[in-house]
């Protein structure tokens, strides 16, 4: 029989790498405070899971998608930026997800918990992951053009208003997985400090597209596997682990100016 922390660790190092490979365009985008902001928008979600008896996760699904398309249109209409959008939502999300959320299972839905990961949510993590990260490459680089000017992007036929539908709904789908790991409270850093540190000591665009991905996924990793040795709360690990780990990268970054 498999340990299920290997679960935790598959679940952790999937998920890991998918934000850390989105959060590079948030970051680019200058939209750090949306995964954060989208975090606490699946709290209701998880709290009608909860409340009516089935997967809290899929309920977290459903509101972060619905909510994605809203936000979307929103801003085709306003265009107003989504960090503004989301952030005018998120406090309100999270106040009704408290208020809904009943008291045991509060705390698992804020910081998290991956100790109940069985074999089906590792298989679902990494097809997840594998499916987020094949379609944002594909979008990649048209969402750089577009930041680079939207109205090129548009001369060369890039339907912007529809890749950035695209990629709303898979950081929902990203964050609503990472709330396994972290909670609601924390998932937000998993799309964003990875992606900070990478651009930190990035040259190239290549290299920080890998290098987010491979720092979201040591953090995740680090977190969960330190939380299991200590038996303390896998979310508040993640993001100490990726603090350690961004800092590291501020030194070498000092050092490299030095020489």
């Amino acid at each position: 029989m498999i340990d299920p922390i290997i679960y935790s660790l598959l679940v952790a190092t999937a998920i890991g790498l998918a934000a850390g490979y989105l959060g590079s365009i948030m970051v680019l985008e200058k939209m750090a405070l949306v995964g954060d902001a989208l975090s606490h928008v699946a709290l209701p979600g998880l709290a009608i899971g909860i409340l009516f008896n089935f997967n809290p996760f899929f309920g977290a699904f459903i509101f972060l998608f619905a909510s994605a398309i809203i936000i979307w249109h929103i801003q085709r209409f306003t265009k107003l930026s989504f960090d503004t959008l989301v952030g005018s939502t998120f406090t309100l999300a999270l106040a009704v997800g408290v208020l809904l959320v009943p008291a045991p299972e509060l705390l698992e839905a804020l910081f998290g918990d991956i100790s109940k990961i069985e074999a089906i949510d590792a298989v679902l993590a990494i097809i997840i992951a594998i499916i987020a990260i094949v379609l944002t490459r594909f979008i990649y680089k048209k969402i750089v053009l577009s930041l680079i000017s939207e109205e090129l992007a548009v001369s060369t036929g890039i339907n912007v208003e529809w890749i950035n539908l695209l990629y709303l709904l898979l950081v929902s789908l990203v964050v609503a997985m990472g709330i396994r790991i972290t909670g609601t409270l924390l998932v937000g850093y998993l799309v964003v400090t990875p992606a900070a540190a990478a651009k930190t000591i990035s040259s190239n665009l290549y290299r920080y597209m890998v290098l987010s991905s491979i720092f979201g996924a040591v953090s995740a990793f680090s977190g969960v596997l330190i939380s299991n040795y200590f038996i303390l709360p896998p979310g508040p690990l993640v993001v100490l682990s990726g603090i350690v780990l961004f800092g590291a990268v501020l030194l070498i970054r000092w050092r490299l100016k030095l020489q």
